[in-house]
């Protein structure tokens, strides 16, 4: 499969700031590749050398095999989807669409014909006439989508396009998107701070903390098997078990981390079993989130977090627990992962 897109080295400095620092990745033609971070990380920073809008400081970034520093954005085979749309309120919605190919002097016949296109591709045909006003968050979002796939780009960069929809939206949007990508098999390159975000539509994410990549994986795989502390706590927020509870355990102190999901509470006296580890603490608080609960529990200078499908044994468990209550954990050895200093 060819490359769409290759950093190799690439530092983008403002100042002593480094923004970017020294960051090699590639992504593959037509996949759906996610950059995830906190704000700040470096991720939104990557995004817009992608777009020409920044240069690099240092480094080669090539898009399409061909090397793509100091290029313009017009003259890139790239597309751009913001956060906010950014759509025209004074144009209706087909003349939104038809925007770019009007500026390359497209023929009006043709241009409104592709932008009609592209509203049909994202399932907004019969919306052409209204303004950006009269249409939902969501419907917004389809929009600023056909106006950035009616120039038919072979990359589509998504910079947190769903932060302002609310969650049910943005769930829905999240599966819609993927659809599109399926259908078009243009590469999408995906910015987000939202781990399921990534997690759900991502063929591979790439983590990003202080301006440099911790991981690139495919979400399976990030969420189960992380390879540093940040990782482990930022994806699906694992338990990172600290050094000294390490060693009391497995006589290492190498730092691990065990999902959630992964721990079982059970009464003090219960004895241990074969194949898990086990460990005492206090209970702080239990959460009843529906499905599911989450239970907090002081062990030494630690908190560990489980978090358990509701059933009838643990519902009946946790009925019955009250804070500073004594409780025991148990895990199976199978899900502890060593992390990286």
């Amino acid at each position: 499969m060819a490359i769409a897109i290759e950093f190799n080295e690439v530092s983008r400095h403002y100042g002593k700031v480094k923004a970017l620092d020294a960051v090699s990745f590639t992504v593959q033609e037509g996949e759906f590749f996610s950059m995830l971070g906190p704000s700040g990380s470096g991720k939104t920073t990557s995004l817009r050398l992608m777009a020409g809008f920044e240069q690099p400081t240092l480094g080669s970034l090539t898009l399409m095999g061909q090397e793509a520093s100091g290029t313009p954005p017009y003259e890139r085979d790239v597309n751009t989807v913001f956060q906010d749309y950014a759509l025209f309120p004074h144009m209706n919605v087909l003349d939104n669409v038809a925007y770019g190919l009007m500026v390359r002097k497209v023929p009006k016949a043709e241009r409104y014909a592709q932008a009609r296109e592209a509203l049909a591709m994202v399932a907004l045909p019969d919306h052409a006439e209204r303004t950006p006003a009269q249409l939902s968050g969501g419907q917004r979002q389809r929009v600023a989508l056909a106006r950035a796939l009616v120039n038919r780009p072979r990359i589509l960069l998504l910079d947190e396009p769903l932060g302002a929809l609310d969650m049910k939206l943005r769930e829905q949007m999240q599966v819609e998107l993927k659809v599109l990508h399926r259908k078009l098999g243009i590469t999408f390159v995906y910015v987000t701070h939202d781990q399921g975000e990534a997690l759900s539509m991502s063929d591979r994410i790439a983590v990003f903390n202080r301006g440099k990549i911790e991981q690139i994986a495919s979400p399976r795989e990030l969420y189960h098997a992380p390879r540093t502390r940040f990782v482990a706590d930022f994806v699906g927020s694992a338990n990172v078990i600290d050094t000294d509870l390490a060693k009391n355990l497995t006589g290492t102190p190498q730092v691990f981390s065990v999902r959630q999901e992964h721990i079982v509470m059970l009464p003090a006296d219960t004895a241990p079993c074969s194949g898990h580890m086990q460990i005492e603490g206090s209970v702080l608080a239990i959460q009843f989130l529906g499905a599911t609960q989450r239970i907090e529990v002081q062990v030494g200078d630690q908190i560990i977090t489980a978090m358990q499908a509701e059933n009838e044994v643990a519902s009946e468990l946790a009925a019955h627990t009250q804070a500073g209550q004594r409780v025991a954990l148990r895990w199976a050895h199978q899900h502890m992962v060593m992390l990286e200093a």
